[in-house]
């Protein structure tokens, strides 16, 4: 059965208590819809179910003797550890380091740092580059208008946000929302590689060319590498190969606001989905 689209409200709210494929609430199936209509434009997409994201069959990292909490928010290669202790290592991680770091001149405008959130146990992480002004005003990350973009791109894949985890590649917020420079990156790069080392995604989305340019150590900008499967360098113990897909940033989006370019970002979330072995919407 597919569902014609319906004019797009501006309030749209996700809720995680998604459908299944025996039954489902049809209040649900519009809101994702809706949501699925706002990233794309006028679509004949049956939004799926609410999506698990299960486990990917991918090498295992090399383990450490201690697999500690303090051993996570210092870096070392880890054991698994259990959600508990990862939430416990990313809050040591952010209040220990992050929040009092005084590294480079970001430290000087800001208002808060933007640590990350919300899931330490995702197997799906989005990178950006860095917070703007609202996220640098409330302390979290992707909350203005980018942010309600991204919260719908996720919506649209069957997830919330609090399936996966968000984050950025520097922590403070750079003045009139410019690029982040080459030395903030790198002050900030032992926080984000030690993100990724405690939670240990099994696949990372980077939203733009700064994420997509320092993740994956690359000249290459996000027109030619968007849509492409690459695979993480070792920039860290336990992370060499894991699974990276490239994207437009939702504030790219925002300002090239076509058709086409929704459809681009859609496919390269539909691709991610399948690399997952999420269920995808059905034409």
């Amino acid at each position: 059965m597919l569902l014609q689209p319906l004019v797009c409200g501006a309030g749209f709210a996700y809720n995680p208590a998604m459908l299944n494929e025996e039954a489902y609430n049809p209040v649900d199936t519009a809101k994702q819809l809706l949501a699925m209509e706002s990233l794309l434009g006028n679509t004949d997409f049956l939004p799926v179910g609410r999506n698990s994201l299960p486990e990917l069959d991918l090498p295992e990292p090399p383990v450490a003797a201690a697999g500690a909490v303090g051993a996570a928010s210092k870096g070392a290669v880890l054991q698994e550890l259990s959600p508990e202790e990862k939430a416990a290592a990313l809050q040591q991680l952010d209040a220990d380091e992050v929040k009092p770091c005084r590294k480079c001149e970001l430290c000087k405008t800001r208002t808060n740092t933007v640590f990350g959130e919300v899931n330490p146990n995702a197997d799906l992480v989005f990178v950006g580059e860095g917070p703007g002004a609202d996220e640098d005003a409330s302390g979290r990350p992707f909350v203005g208008r980018a942010g309600d973009l991204l919260t719908k791109m996720i919506a649209a894949m069957g997830l919330s946000r609090s399936d996966v985890f968000i984050c950025n590649m520097v922590k403070c917020r750079p003045p009139g929302n410019r690029t982040p420079l080459p030395e903030e990156v790198a002050a900030c790069w032992d926080y984000l590689v030690r993100q990724l080392q405690i939670i240990r995604p099994k696949v990372i989305v980077t939203l733009g060319n700064p994420a997509t340019k320092g993740l994956l150590s690359t000249n290459v900008g996000i027109t030619k590498m968007r849509g492409v499967w690459a695979q993480l360098p070792d920039i860290g113990p336990g992370l060499g190969g894991i699974p990276v897909m490239p994207t437009f940033h939702p504030a790219y989006v925002l300002r090239n606001y076509s058709v086409n370019t929704r459809g681009l970002v859609w496919s390269d979330l539909q691709s991610v989905m399948e690399h997952l072995g999420l269920k995808i919407p059905q034409k």
